[in-house]
């Protein structure tokens, strides 16, 4: 699905440059469950913020459906991005002043998908993960728990091929952290390809392969056996 070679990201000012990522090579295949780790400041959220076509790499190459997508304007990226890939973050960023059913909606209003349509899709995501009850709820009177089942829909409902999750445990507790892990390991199976940014090491045991990460270097990789 996607491949990485010799990317570097650098961030530089009058007086210094820090690099983010020093020449970077990942390969991810369609369909696989992938998290990366590492300490903070190490890379993570930036390598998870130019595979999901939200910044740009200084250098090198990306590779997305065997397209280069690495010099493109934001305008093309942007094209590329409402079209395969969706996105999960630790905070949720669901707005407060719509109903679980129109945050989850908000996603479809910038493709040409009618009206009709676009409501059967979130109905059918809401009962995918469980959220169809509380569908005329605002954010606010949802447990956290619920609030990333929506932020999980709303990443799905496009049906995009990839999603892209960057600490979606992080603000939960044990127990709920747990059951989005669980939903995220189901959309897998049914073929979604993950990419996951976790500090967690028994949640990235859900992934299939770990990318550890140090200083913007790849130290290691490390596959987990099929059960």
């Amino acid at each position: 699905m996607l491949k990485l070679q010799d990317l570097t990201k650098a961030y530089r000012t009058d007086e210094v440059e820090t690099v983010a990522l020093n020449n970077v090579n990942i390969e991810i295949e369609t369909g696989e469950f992938v998290a990366i780790m590492g300490p903070s400041g190490c890379g993570k959220s930036t390598l998870l913020n130019i595979i999901g076509m939200l910044d740009t790499p200084s250098s090198g190459h990306y590779f997305f459906k065997d397209e280069d997508v690495a010099g493109y304007s934001e305008s093309q990226l942007g094209v590329i991005r409402k079209q395969h890939i969706g996105f999960i973050f630790q905070s949720f960023n669901l707005i407060d002043e719509l109903t679980v059913a129109e945050n989850i909606e908000l996603a479809l209003l910038y493709h040409d998908i009618p009206a009709a349509e676009r409501k059967e899709r979130v109905a059918a995501v809401m009962d995918k993960v469980g959220i169809a009850h509380r569908a005329k709820h605002m954010p606010s009177q949802l447990s956290g728990g619920q609030q990333q089942r929506v932020a999980v829909a709303r990443a799905v409902v496009g049906n995009q091929s990839m999603i892209l999750a960057d600490e979606p445990t992080g603000n939960l507790d044990t127990a709920h952290g747990q059951e989005v892990m669980e939903m995220l390991q189901k959309l897998n199976e049914e073929g979604t390809t993950i990419v996951m940014v976790t500090h967690s090491p028994s949640h990235a045991d859900y992934a299939r392969r770990t990318i550890n990460l140090l200083d913007g270097h790849v130290v290691t990789e490390s596959m987990r056996s099929k059960i």
